[in-house]
C-alpha cells in the first residue's frame, strides 16, 4: 500500500506522530488519521519531569511540530477522542463520538498509563502522578508554597521530580521498595553515585520500604505511612512507580498481549493489518536474546514508527535499533546504551568521585550496555560499539588509556 489506502493511528504521542510524519516522508499518499484521547496538541513527554517542571521550558517549546504541519501534510488529527473498539473483520475503529474510522492498516500507538498506588489514601488531594502535560502542570503548580514532599518510587521520574523539588528548597523524602535507587534500570555503582548526589542536595531516602497508607487531614494528604512503621510528614506526594501498557483495545480485539501488545520482528501483530509501536508494544529485541521486550523511550518510539512506515511504503526491514535512554537529575546527566538485564560482569571507566564515569556491563563476555554519568563521549561510542557488536574485553573498557574511538573505527572498517 505504498501509494494509497487508509491508515488510522490510535495514539497521538511521539510514536503516533512519528509514524504519520514518516509515512508522508516515505511517499504514502492515502488517507492518514491520528486519534488521541488527550485534548492538547502533540508534545514531547521527556521534558515534563525535567526542564518543564523546573520552569526552564515553556509549553510551546514542547510541541512536536507547528500546528500547520498537519494540514500541510494532510494528516487528520482527532484529539480528545477515545478509540473504544477495533472491528478486525470490518477493519473499523469505533470511537467514543462520531462515525467509525475505516482502515486498510491500523497502527496502535496507545502508549502506557501511570501505575496506580493501590493503598488507602491514594485518592487524597495532593497525591499526584506525572506523565501527561496536564499532570506536569498540576505538579508544577502544587510545588509552589510546599514545605515537604514525599516521592514514592526511586525510578527516573521520581528522582527527576525529587531533584526539581529540592532545587526549590523543598524538603524531599524518597520512598522505594527496592534496596537501592533505580534498581531495575542501572548497576550498583550508578545507584550508589546518584543516591550520594541526591543526598548531597538534601534529599532523604527510605529504601527497602513499601507504602502502607497515605494519611490525610481534611481531605488533603498529611503523611505517608510505610510498612516498617514510619510516618513521613508531607503536604504533597508524587507517585512514580512505573507504568502499565495500554493493551485493553488490542486485547478486546483478540490480539495477543503480555505486558504489551505482542508483535513480531516487523512490529506486526497476529493480524497482518495491524501494527503496534512504542510503549505499548512488546517485540523480539535482538539485544535481549529476541525475548519479548517492551521499551519506554523516545528513541524506541521514533525508531519503531519509522520502521513501520518504511514497511508500509515498500521498504520492509526487521526492527533492530539499539535501545538508548537518558535522565537529567539536577545537574547530573545519565545516559544508557543497550539493555543490561541480565548481566554477569560490570567494570568502571573513570573515577566516580570526579562526577564523570561510565559502567560497562557484560553478558557472557559480550558488551551489552554502558551507563555514562556526565560522559557523553563514552555514550556515543558505546552506542556504536554495541550496535556493531564490536568485541571489547572488560580490561580494555576499564583502562582509561585505551582509545575506545579507535575500536569503533576498526569495527566499522571490518
Amino acid at each position: 500500500m505504498s501509494a494509497g489506502g487508509d491508515i488510522v493511528i490510535v495514539g497521538a504521542g511521539q510514536a503516533g506522530f512519528q509514524a504519520a510524519a514518516s509515512l508522508r516522508e516515505g511517499g504514502f499518499d492515502g488517507s492518514l488519521t491520528i486519534v488521541g484521547d488527550e485534548s492538547v496538541a502533540r508534545y514531547q513527554r521527556p521534558p515534563l519531569s525535567k526542564a518543564y517542571l523546573a520552569g526552564q521550558a515553556s509549553g510551546e517549546s514542547l510541541a512536536l511540530r507547528p500546528a500547520r504541519f498537519y494540514a500541510d501534510h494532510r494528516i487528520a488529527i482527532r484529539l480528545g477522542i477515545r478509540a473504544t473498539a477495533v472491528d478486525r473483520a470490518a477493519r473499523r475503529v469505533a470511537v467514543a463520538s462520531g462515525e467509525p474510522l475505516a482502515y486498510d492498516h491500523l497502527i496502535l500507538a496507545t502508549g502506557a498509563r501511570n501505575r496506580p498506588l493501590a493503598v488507602p489514601g491514594a485518592d487524597l488531594q495532593g497525591v499526584l502522578q506525572l506523565r501527561t502535560l496536564a499532570e506536569a502542570d498540576a505538579v508544577r503548580r502544587s510545588l509552589t508554597g510546599r514545605e515537604r514532599i514525599v516521592v514514592v518510587g526511586a525510578g527516573f521520574i521520581g528522582l527527576e521530580v525529587a531533584a526539581a523539588a529540592a532545587a526549590r528548597g523543598i524538603a524531599v523524602t524518597v520512598v522505594e521498595t527496592a534496596e537501592r535507587v533505580m534498581a531495575r534500570a542501572v548497576s550498583r555503582p550508578i545507584s550508589a553515585f546518584f543516591r550520594t548526589a541526591h543526598e548531597a542536595a538534601g534529599i532523604r531516602f527510605v529504601l527497602g520500604a513499601g507504602v502502607e497508607r497515605i494519611a490525610g487531614r481534611g481531605g488533603r494528604v498529611a503523611a505517608v505511612e510505610t510498612a516498617d512503621g514510619r510516618s513521613l510528614a508531607a503536604d504533597l506526594v508524587l507517585v512514580g512507580i512505573g507504568v502499565v501498557p495500554n493493551v485493553d483495545l488490542a486485547a478486546a480485539a483478540g490480539l495477543p498481549v503480555a505486558d504489551g501488545i505482542l508483535v513480531d520482528h516487523r512490529l506486526l501483530t497476529s493480524d497482518p493489518s495491524i501494527s503496534a509501536i512504542g510503549d505499548c508494544a512488546a517485540f523480539p529485541s535482538p539485544f535481549a536474546g529476541n525475548a519479548p521486550t517492551r521499551i519506554e523511550s523516545v528513541q524506541n518510539a521514533v525508531d519503531q514508527a519509522r520502521c513501520v512506515a518504511a514497511r508500509l511504503t515498500g521498504r520492509a526491514a526487521p526492527y533492530g535499533a539499539l535501545p538508548w535512554f537518558w535522565s537529567d537529575q539536577g545537574r547530573v546527566k545519565l545516559q544508557i546504551a543497550g539493555l543490561a538485564t541480565p548481566h554477569d560482569l560490570a567494570v568502571t571507566r573513570g573515577d566516580p568521585a570526579s562526577g564523570a564515569f561510565s559502567v560497562f556491563r557484560y553478558r557472557e563476555e559480550r558488551l551489552v550496555a554502558v551507563e555514562s554519568v556526565n560522559r557523553p563521549a563514552d555514550h556515543m561510542v558505546a552506542r556504536r560499539l554495541i550496535a556493531q557488536r564490536a568485541p571489547l574485553p572488560a580490561g580494555q573498557a576499564a583502562d582509561p588509556a585505551f582509545d575506545l574511538r579507535a575500536l569503533v573505527g576498526h569495527a566499522a572498517a571490518a
